[in-house]
């Protein structure tokens, strides 16, 4: 009996596989506004120097305070080319013989001496959109500007760092713990960040934050994937995709109600902790319960399961036997543990995980780079926020119906190769079509994102149960490098404006060729070893169509029984 025939004996996709995907996807949510938090909480409002009056000077009396003010911010802050004041340069001269209403300054000019320098007394800070953020609290502007997006980067590092721990932890303690410990960690870290007095502890509990991503999202990609039927699996792993991306518009509802990025920090953080204490009841996957030699484990959540779904008498039926009958050849093959090297010796696996790594870091690096840097499109930033998360939504569906019916390897180069080609049209489109250059961005970024979700479910069939984990942690490791590199390319923007879209096109061109050599794994069972994965590979190259493989199997199976 195969292990699908199992899932679909007791249930197929029943209301535990619907009750479990529903808990799971509320906190692929939630750490989904985790992700794109600093479009919000590090948002830079618009600024300048802040004036200061001269010590031994007062204000004449013909002058109102209304008035004054207005003379004060003209006299010691420049204009600039778009008559407003500059943000990081004020007047180095004493400007107090500039209060007369028909005293005019040109910066630069030689004749009145006139030289500037950079802030000296702080900054005043536009409130009008922002009550508070990181930038304004800390004053991350001007020289200090590029330690936000050193935030940035040293949060996906933790993601970064994340997926090697815990796809690692998970293959060896089982999907449940690291998934339980991740909610706690983020519930903690998370609200302790909204409290931190300085930027250096906020930058090491973000770190602390990303590391539970990969924790969260490897593990109930796992889990879904591994307590679903084969019929199943596509619509559930695209939903969590969905989710992620549903994740961004709820965020910019919330960033809409609360300004403050404390509040906002606590708010989209504290919801974990409920869910820490819901997540106890999660069964562990059966496919790793028998392959780590916990049969009995396994049978009674498969009863449990069954309960739930109503069918307790096929859930009887049941036993170590019957399980072991499927895993019998697999167990046997399991020699050790597995680790990250394992993923290069065999030749098959050596090829999926090349390509693998290349698909998940450039879909990441080239996502992160139009994602995080919304402000740049000189729109709303609440309305590009939910234009960007609602874009994903149709693309994503776009993409999850081209996998079903056509398959997941020409699906993945296809919006690999179309989000590059968006990429890079996007440099000749004028700074003035401000609303075509955000569309046409949201569209890439509608493209890679169907991109990464197709990488999480393509990831999780190609590798076998046994290394699934390690594998899946790996080579997302790529992704979050590429995360991680992708807030630091605008350093460059400054002195080459054209080199970072260059960039960020290229990336996913070079991913979409990379995608044209993995297997295809349409409507296949999940591998449960590196044998049947070579096994496999062996098929693929000698048959022609997937329709054929799964004909054999069929065949094999009937076989089997016969005997």
């Amino acid at each position: 009996m195969a292990f699908n025939d199992v899932l679909e004996s007791i249930g197929g996709v029943g209301r535990f596989q619907i009750s479990q995907i529903i808990f799971l996807l509320i906190s692929v949510c939630l750490i989904g506004c985790h992700n794109f938090l600093q479009n919000f909480t590090a948002a830079i409002p618009d600024h300048h120097c802040k004036p200061l009056l001269p010590t031994n000077q007062t204000l004449p009396s013909s002058y109102t305070q209304s008035t004054a003010e207005g003379v004060l911010l003209k006299a010691p802050v420049p204009i600039n080319q778009n008559w407003k004041p500059e943000k990081c340069l004020q007047f180095a001269m004493s400007w107090w013989r500039l209060l007369s209403p028909n005293a005019t300054v040109e910066v630069g000019d030689s004749a009145t001496q006139v030289h500037t320098e950079l802030c000296t007394g702080g900054w005043v800070y536009d409130v009008s959109v922002f009550e508070s953020t990181i930038v304004t609290e800390w004053n991350l502007v001007c020289d200090l500007q590029n330690l936000r997006d050193v935030a940035q980067s040293l949060y996906m590092a933790g993601v970064l760092v994340g997926a090697g721990v815990f796809g690692v932890l998970s293959d060896r303690f089982g999907r449940c713990k690291p998934l339980i410990w991740s909610y706690l960690q983020i519930a903690i870290a998370g609200t302790i960040t909204a409290f931190l007095p300085s930027f250096s502890s906020y930058c090491a509990f973000r770190f602390l934050a990303g590391m539970t991503f990969s924790g969260i999202m490897l593990n109930s990609l796992s889990l879904i994937l591994e307590w679903m039927p084969n019929k199943g699996r596509t619509m559930a792993g695209a939903l969590l995709g969905y989710f992620v991306t549903f994740g961004q518009i709820v965020l910019a509802g919330v960033a809409y109600g609360v300004r403050n990025w404390r509040w906002l920090q606590l708010s989209v953080s504290a919801p974990f902790f409920i869910i820490f204490v819901c997540s106890w009841k999660l069964p562990e996957s059966p496919r790793w319960l028998l392959l780590h030699n916990k049969a009995q484990v396994a049978v009674q959540n498969l009863r449990k399961v069954a309960a739930i779904n109503g069918k307790s008498k096929e859930g009887e039926k049941i036993n170590k036997e019957v399980l072991h009958s499927h895993m019998q050849m697999e167990a046997a093959s399991l020699k050790s543990r597995r680790n990250v090297f394992d993923l290069f010796r065999s030749p098959i696996l050596r090829r999926v995980t090349c390509c693998l790594m290349v698909v998940w870091f450039s879909s990441s690096f080239s996502y992160y780079g139009l994602a995080m840097d919304v402000q740049k499109f000189g729109l709303n930033i609440f309305v590009v926020q939910v234009l960007f998360g609602a874009i994903d939504l149709p693309v994503v569906l776009l993409s999850t119906l081209a996998m079903v019916f056509i398959g997941r390897r020409l699906t993945m180069a296809g919006f690999l190769s179309l989000a590059g080609l968006l990429v890079f049209v996007n440099m000749f489109v004028p700074d003035e079509m401000q609303t075509l250059r955000t569309v046409q961005a949201a569209l890439g970024k509608g493209c890679l994102a169907s991109s990464f979700i197709g990488a999480y479910l393509y990831s999780g069939e190609l590798y076998p149960t046994e290394i699934r984990q390690t594998g899946m942690g790996f080579v997302s490791m790529q992704a979050r490098l590429g995360a991680m590199v992708a807030p630091l390319v605008y350093v460059l923007r400054d002195s080459f404006p054209v080199l970072p879209p260059i960039i960020f096109g290229a990336a996913p061109l070079l991913a979409g060729v990379s995608a044209c050599f993995l297997m295809e794994t349409r409507n296949l069972p999940l591998l449960e070893t590196i044998a049947e994965m070579e096994r496999r590979s062996r098929n693929v190259s000698s048959m022609e169509t997937v329709e054929e493989i799964c004909l054999q199997q069929v065949e094999r199976s009937v076989f089997k029984e016969s005997v």
